[in-house]
């Protein structure tokens, strides 16, 4: 009978096998990078990240089940020292992070990475800001930290392809909060890879049917990355060790195949991940995008149009999005998984917004038949169009006997078809709005922007909180 895993080689015989030492690499260029290498468009890109994490952690910890999760952690741990983003008390550092990217992954308008195939910013964000408070780290210092931590989960996510039952998040985003959090520490080069090997290791074997049926464990999977972020720092220090290439291995045989290492330093310093990122207006999957902007570029032709006078609803798109076909969710998150439901609320409220997911919106009798009427195929060439395209074609034929037709390949928000900034802060100001009233959701943004001059983090950090 063969053995599953082969034995352990040793040092002789790894020595002599040819190695492209990725992690050396990026190492070398994660210790040696200054915020002054940073380009000016990749700070400005950071800058928004950080208050769009902000702001999706903020909007998400008014729902009961963080503010359940709050009091529980609260009784079980007790009391900290580190302020809870969009909250009020205090926590230990460790479940400050874990509520933080928890509630940023609540409402599903954090920001993503099209090319990682996943949410990179709210892995690193919590992590990264309230280590930086702890330290008394500089604003540069943040900025420079957030951007490391999103450059390696981004890369791992584009370097490998997870399993496909697998959900993307709570796994390289481990990595990249352990990133960010060394760097925070001023670690060189070596103690950085080490810290890389031992938070590769950490990972969760999430399941991408959690998203599919409306489980919210999910949205504790970026959470529990923040909080396994810290942990990778700690036991790096407390003399504990990783694998040679803990990366390669779990992203190349265990959960992810056909790793690249090439992919972890191409461009490295001349292309950004962070500044290839998307940002959210829709509050669903973004794999519901695609179909949400064709379906407003035929309103946009034709005007409002009554729910009850449209017929059905065909959407042919990418493989992924094509499994979003339930057209009768049972929870606000599998609502935001489901096509026919994000469609059919959009034409009923107007747009894809926070409310249109709620248990309200999901009860309306005219939302949930125009959903049934809504169906869902795959079109193979427009999944070949993946990653750079996120395509969708949505045909509405109303009783009347019209038919109109749209077609979206790349979605807005897109590196390819950005926001305006304006766009951006618009955002953050209508989902914070009710957590601090528009003049502290204006301050908070502000307080981010001037991170490199005259803010640092621990006041960005108490302003951030209830």
């Amino acid at each position: 009978m063969a053995i599953v895993t082969p034995g352990v080689k040793t040092a002789t015989e790894l020595a002599a096998e040819p190695r492209t030492n990725w992690l050396g690499t990026f190492c070398s260029f994660a210790a040696g990078l200054s915020f002054h290498d940073l380009p000016e468009e990749v700070v400005a890109r950071a800058k928004q990240v950080i208050y769009d994490c902000i702001g999706a952690i903020s909007a998400g910890m008014a729902e009961p089940e963080m503010r359940a999760l709050a009091d529980r952690l609260a009784r079980l741990d007790g009391a900290g020292d580190t302020p809870v983003i969009g909250g009020s008390g205090r926590l230990s550092a460790s479940n400050a992070a874990l509520l933080a990217g928890t509630a940023g992954t609540m409402l599903e308008i954090d920001e993503g990475n099209q090319y990682a195939r996943g949410h990179p910013g709210i892995h690193v964000v919590p992590a990264a800001l309230i280590m930086a408070a702890r330290l008394g780290a500089s604003g540069e210092d943040l900025i420079t930290a957030v951007v490391l931590g999103y450059e390696i989960g981004a890369r791992i996510g584009i370097a490998s392809k997870l399993v496909v039952t697998m959900h993307p998040h709570g796994t390289w985003g481990t990595v990249g909060a352990a990133l960010a959090v060394a760097r925070l520490h001023e670690l060189d080069a070596g103690s950085m890879a080490e810290v890389i090997n031992i938070a590769s290791s950490l990972g969760l074997a999430t399941s991408r049917k959690t998203m599919l049926e409306g489980a919210t464990v999910r949205n504790s999977y970026a959470g529990l990355s923040n909080k396994l972020g810290l942990l990778a720092f700690e036991l790096t220090g407390a003399g504990f060790s990783g694998e040679i290439d803990g990366v390669a291995t779990v992203y190349g045989t265990v959960a992810a195949t056909d790793f690249r290492p090439g992919e972890m330093t191409a461009d490295l310093g001349t292309r950004w991940e962070i500044a290839r990122n998307y940002f959210k207006r829709h509050a669903a999957c973004r794999y519901t995008h695609a179909a949400l902007d064709a379906l407003g570029e035929i309103l946009a032709k034709i005007g409002p149009v009554d729910p009850r006078h449209v017929l059905g609803i065909e959407v042919e798109t990418y493989v992924w999005a094509a499994q979003l076909d339930d057209p009768d969710p049972k929870s606000m998150l599998a609502a935001k998984f489901s096509l026919p439901f994000a469609l059919a609320t959009t034409l009923v409220n107007g747009s894809a917004s926070i409310e249109a997911f709620r248990d309200a919106a999901r009860g309306d009798r005219v939302t949930r038949a125009l959903a049934s009427r809504v169906t869902v195929t795959e079109d193979p060439a427009l999944t070949a169009m993946l990653p750079a395209a996120r395509p969708a074609r949505v045909t509405m034929r109303l009783a009347d006997g019209r038919s109109f037709t749209a077609l979206a390949t790349t979605n807005r928000g897109d590196t390819e078809d950005p926001y305006p900034v304006s766009e951006v802060e618009a955002k953050f100001i209508e989902i914070t709005t009710p957590v601090w009233g528009e003049t502290g959701a204006r301050r908070v943004i502000a307080a981010v922007n001037a991170l490199d001059t005259d803010m640092d983090p621990r006041r960005l950090l108490a302003l951030a909180t209830v």
